[in-house]
C-alpha cells in the first residue's frame, strides 16, 4: 500500500508546484530576464527544492524558462510574431493528426460539449463577446479563459489514442504563450475562437473526420493570424 501512495503524493506535489510557477509566470510575478533561484522559490512555495526543480524542467520544454550552465534558470521574453508562427505551425501538425485519430472516440463528443459550454460560460461571465467587456479583465480572468479554451483542444488530444501525440502537444505549450501575450494586450479573439470551436464540435457530432480536420485547420489558421498580430516584433 505505502509503495503506491508515495509516488502518487509526490506527483501531485510536483504538479501543484508546476501550476503555481506557471501562474507566477503568467501574472508577471516572475518577469522576463529574471533569474530563478530554486531554493528561494521552494521557500516561497513552502516545499522542498526537488519539486521546484522538476517543475522548472517541465517549463523549460515550453520555452517559458531557459537554463544556462552555471547560471541556472532565467525567465524568457515573450515569443516574437515569427516565433509564434512557427509554434502554431507545429501545433497544426500535431493537432490535426490528433483530430483525425480522435473522431468517433467513445465519450469524446460529450467531453467536447462540456468543454465548449464552459468556454462559453467564461466568455459570457466577463462579457467578452461584447465590445465593452463587463468590469475590468484581470490576469486571473485571462488565465481562466485560456484554461477553458485549452480544455476543448486537450479533450481531443487525450482521446486520439496516441500517447506520443499527447506528449508532444503538452511540450509545445502554445496555450501558455498565448496567455502570456494576452496579459499585456487583453483578450481579442474570444468570440472567434468560440465560433470556430463550435464548427469543430459539429463535425465531431456528425462523425465527419474530414470535416473535423478541416474545421480545426481553419481554427488554427485563425489562431496563428491573431497570435502573430498580438506578438511583439523581433528585436
Amino acid at each position: 500500500m505505502s509503495t503506491k501512495t508515495v509516488p502518487l503524493t509526490r506527483k501531485i506535489l510536483r504538479d501543484d508546484v508546476h501550476d503555481a510557477l506557471l501562474e507566477m509566470l503568467m501574472t508577471q510575478q516572475l518577469t522576463p530576464g529574471q533569474s530563478l533561484s530554486i531554493d528561494s522559490l521552494a521557500r516561497e512555495l513552502g516545499v522542498s527544492p526537488t519539486p521546484v526543480r522538476e517543475a522548472l524542467v517541465e517549463l523549460e520544454h515550453t520555452g517559458l524558462v531557459v537554463r544556462a550552465a552555471l547560471r541556472g534558470y532565467t525567465v524568457t521574453a515573450p515569443l516574437t510574431a515569427a516565433q509564434m508562427a512557427e509554434l502554431v505551425d507545429a501545433r497544426e501538425v500535431i493537432e490535426l493528426a490528433a483530430v483525425e485519430r480522435a473522431v468517433g472516440a467513445d465519450g469524446l463528443v460529450e467531453r467536447l460539449e462540456a468543454a465548449h459550454a464552459e468556454h462559453r460560460a467564461v466568455i459570457e461571465r466577463y462579457g467578452l463577446d461584447r465590445e465593452a467587456p463587463t468590469g475590468e479583465m484581470t490576469q486571473q480572468h485571462i488565465l481562466e479563459y485560456f484554461r477553458a479554451d485549452w480544455a476543448f483542444h486537450e479533450a481531443i488530444i487525450r482521446r486520439c489514442g496516441n500517447r506520443f501525440i499527447e506528449q508532444m502537444a503538452s511540450i509545445l505549450g502554445v496555450n501558455v504563450h498565448r496567455m502570456r501575450q494576452s496579459m499585456d494586450v487583453g483578450l481579442t479573439d474570444s468570440a472567434d475562437a468560440l465560433r470556430e470551436h463550435a464548427q469543430v464540435l459539429a463535425a465531431f457530432r456528425a462523425d465527419d473526420r474530414a470535416g473535423a480536420v478541416a474545421a480545426m485547420a481553419r481554427h488554427l489558421e485563425g489562431v496563428s493570424r491573431r497570435a502573430q498580430a498580438e506578438a511583439p516584433a523581433a528585436g
